[in-house]
């Protein structure tokens, strides 16, 4: 609870050990360690920034976490989402988060929602507690957690990252700005790319996500200034922090609801083209593949459309580099059409959805050609182990 009873809150012997260090500072004391105890954050999404929010919230003595995730551990996310361990990939997330959070805090209270968040279950799961921490690296999420936070009146401590770059802010707070106030509308579904598709420095999500558990403590404590009205943008190549200001939009539309926030961001309707544009794409798969190489078929141009540094990593014999970039600023067209001489064209990617988006570019221009179904990851799991994953 924001404004507990503080009568009703008693630690015990050992928790006055535990937590010395915070009750000699004037700023906490035990006034603030009991609001620790007293309050309940529910964090959504247990991965990179989620890690050492729930590591740091537990063991400040935050009484009560909430975890939100449907996800299983991958071995890709161990470079980065420290609350895990290599012991547990293929697991739970949330069983994950809890063992390690348990580990080291006990007198924590665990709740688990092994379930994806949407528009029919978040005001539920989020109406318990104090305040939200969003913890999740898409768009329709994004918005679906910003809206519940107004229509229940929660404040909504977010951050973001992406390769060397972070952000972070506190939404919903004491009258500030919401999440619409700083993009009123979603980028175009493919515009900003995940993490698997463009890499994100491991340690970047440690500092996002410790600014966004400092932020967190400072509201349940009501000491400083919080970073309500305030963006801060931190890029970890300059090691530079700033900051840009905040305000409500007083034309922003009323939230009254919760919406279909996968149509509002596009996702239904790109799925839709997807799905189009699939059906009507010649695909080959990696099998299919495989059996023009041993027949040593010389009529066809593999096109590899990932990034260099991607096919440094791993790449299939005989394959070509041409980064999709270079196709999408036309560059790449002649060159294509200079490969081919009148082969036939197979691109690739990491998983066929770059490689279809290459091939849509290069039909429009008049190449025909057909998408390695999985692409290269599908080429490592079914034809040779040895290609490393990424």
């Amino acid at each position: 609870m924001l404004n507990p009873n503080l009568d009703e809150i008693q630690l015990t012997k050992e928790e006055y050990e535990r937590y010395s260090r915070h009750l000699i500072l004037p700023q906490v004391g035990l006034e603030g360690q009991k609001r620790l105890k007293a309050a309940s954050v529910l964090c959504i999404g247990s991965g990179g920034l989620g890690s050492p929010l729930l590591l740091y919230l537990a063991a400040a003595g935050v009484g009560r976490l909430g975890l939100v995730d449907f996800d299983v551990v991958d071995s890709s996310n161990l470079q980065r989402q420290v609350i895990h361990g290599t012991s547990w990939v293929g697991k739970p997330k949330i069983e994950s988060a809890k063992n390690r959070i348990l580990e080291i805090n006990p007198y924590c209270q665990i709740d688990l929602y092994e379930e994806l968040l949407c528009a029919e279950n978040a005001l539920e799961i989020m109406k318990p507690y104090d305040i939200v921490v969003d913890g999740t690296d898409n768009f329709p999420t994004r918005y679906l957690v910003n809206d519940a936070c107004v229509l229940l009146g929660k404040p909504n401590v977010y951050g973001s990252i992406f390769g060397f770059e972070g952000q972070a802010t506190v939404f919903n707070y004491e009258g500030g700005p919401n999440y619409r106030d700083l993009y009123p509308e979603p980028p175009p579904p493919g515009m900003v790319p995940s993490c698997a598709e463009g890499g994100v420095l491991g340690i970047l999500p440690g500092i996002i996500g410790l600014i966004q558990a400092t932020e967190t403590v400072k509201i349940i404590i009501r000491q400083g200034t919080t970073l309500s009205g305030r963006l801060l943008l931190y890029n970890a190549l300059e090691m530079t922090f700033r900051q840009l200001k905040l305000r409500p939009n007083p034309e922003r539309p009323v939230i009254d609801k919760l919406i279909d926030y996968d149509q509002f961001c596009g996702v239904t309707h790109a799925k839709e083209e997807e799905a189009k544009r699939q059906k009507e794409m010649q695909e080959i798969t990696v099998q299919e593949l495989k059996q023009l190489f041993d027949k040593g078929a010389k009529d066809f141009v593999l096109l590899d459309v990932r990034n260099p540094n991607e096919y440094e990593i791993a790449s299939i014999p005989g394959s070509v580099l041409l980064p999709l970039s270079e196709i999408e600023n036309g560059q790449g067209v002649e060159k294509v059409k200079e490969l081919l001489n009148g082969g036939q064209l197979i691109a690739h990617c990491k998983s066929g959805m770059r490689s279809a988006k290459a091939l849509g570019i290069l039909k429009e221009a008049g190449i025909d050609g057909t998408n390695v179904k999985g692409g290269i990851l599908a080429w490592s799991k079914e034809i040779d182990p040895s290609v490393p994953e990424y």
